[in-house]
């Protein structure tokens, strides 16, 4: 069989290719540019040209998909119930999402789908420290407006979890809270993070409205910026309180933040 993973290349996608093809599947994965795909993904990876928003375009990437991985992002609501129908259509006959922070349009057409689904639903993602690279690396700083404790959550759990529900029975019609281990702020992130790359590492607090603007600077639209800011304001118990989930899952503890910094200091 095969299954086509949709933002291959991404934060997540990359971990479900990885380790889809650990188990044998035939995974194909759709990228914008497949020569640049080449050099990041598993040898064994059937390589497709195409995005997820233009599902239009995606006739020959589902020929044969017998299972379906989408990751819900950016301008994926309008286009996202489109290519979940012509999925179906197309012959796939198990979904899984990780969503986009909420039950939006894609999240309902893959529930309302007909064929065998699985939401995933992470809390922060592990990888969001890769946004203080920039500022560690020139400063030695971390600027942020919050110190709230958050579960979060390594990406390649999040893989994990993923190939499980597509290749086991078992997990159809279920939502997975996904969270690492521990809660951690972003003090005691930041002091792991020290630890493990050898360097002092400061935190320093800034403001709300400086965060917002910080993001629109990069080119977000200021209520999307707001809408990322004011999550970490106001974050909800789901977010900072551990589930073990991916240990019943897996089978395995969820991977710890220090195992994280370990895989990645060197890009600090």
């Amino acid at each position: 069989m095969t299954t086509l993973v949709t933002g291959a290349t991404g934060n997540t996608g990359r971990h479900v290719v990885a380790e889809l093809v650990r188990r044998g599947e035939h995974v194909r994965a759709l990228t914008r540019s497949p020569a640049a795909a080449a050099g990041t993904l598993p040898a064994a990876v059937e390589l497709v040209a195409g995005t997820h928003t233009a599902p239009e375009g995606l006739d020959a990437a589902f020929d044969g998909v017998s299972r379906l991985h989408v990751t819900v992002t950016a301008g994926l609501a309008e286009a996202g119930p489109e290519l979940v129908r012509r999925a179906v259509d197309a012959g796939v006959r198990r979904i899984t999402v990780v969503w986009g922070g909420g039950v939006g349009p894609v999240e309902r057409a893959v529930a309302d789908s007909g064929v065998e689904w699985t939401r995933l639903e992470p809390q922060e993602f592990m990888s969001n420290t890769l946004s203080w690279v920039e500022s560690i690396r020139s400063e030695g700083v971390v600027r942020e407006p919050y110190d709230f404790p958050s579960a979060i959550v390594h990406e390649a759990d999040i893989g994990a979890v993923a190939a499980v529900a597509l290749l086991d029975d078992g997990h159809a019609g279920r939502a997975y809270n996904l969270t690492g281990p521990e809660p951690l702020t972003t003090g005691e992130r930041v002091a792991i993070l020290s630890g493990a790359t050898g360097r002092d590492i400061s935190f320093v607090r800034i403001t709300h409205e400086q965060a917002v603007d910080r993001l629109v600077a990069t080119g977000v639209s200021r209520a999307d910026a707001e809408y990322v800011v004011g999550w970490y304001a106001a974050s909800d118990a789901a977010s900072r309180t551990v589930v073990d989930t991916v240990e019943q899952v897996t089978g395995r503890p969820a991977r710890t933040f220090t195992q994280w910094t370990a895989e990645h200091a060197k890009r600090f």
